[in-house]
């Protein structure tokens, strides 16, 4: 697909977050959803990205699959050249309203990228299809989490 045809779709993705308290229709309801912010490395522009996500405590991981294309997303080289970015968390099964914070993206290897890509593709078995279609190890910057501080709000975004 274009990368034209992409923007258009995730800029309709983006307007449906906003304007329905997190949640999206399409092949995307139901699903855990949040709004990526990142700064381009080349052009120092903040890029959006929505994005399923996965909770584990107070933990949130992503996944660059890319629909399981060879070539990593941008949003993933824009986090590893500035890993400051920011987050809009939709509501999960806790129902809780759509959450907006800053954020350091942590990109996980080894054993922990290893553990929590079996959990996700296990649970999930599109994601292990996306792994199928490509070379590339798909979470080894992927993955990211957010440990929550002690007002309860994510501080830190780990990618693996």
């Amino acid at each position: 697909m274009p990368e034209t045809d992409v923007i258009k779709i995730n800029a309709g993705i983006i307007e449906e977050f906003r304007s329905h308290g997190g949640r999206v229709g399409g092949p995307f309801a139901g699903a855990t959803m949040l709004l990526l912010t990142t700064t381009g490395a080349r052009t120092g522009r903040r890029r959006t990205n929505p994005l399923t996500y996965r909770r584990e405590a107070h933990r949130i991981f992503v996944f660059a699959t890319n629909n399981g294309a060879d070539r990593e997303p941008s949003w993933l080289h824009n986090l590893r050249s500035d890993p400051r970015v920011e987050v809009e968390l939709g509501p999960g099964p806790e129902d809780v309203p759509v959450r907006r914070y800053a954020a350091r993206a942590v990109v996980l290897l080894g054993p922990d990228r290893d553990e929590v890509w079996a959990r996700q593709a296990a649970e999930h078995p599109r994601f292990a299809g996306y792994a199928e279609r490509t070379d590339r190890t798909i979470s080894p910057s992927s993955n990211w989490s957010t440990p929550q501080t002690s007002a309860g709000a994510p501080s830190e975004i780990s990618s693996g």
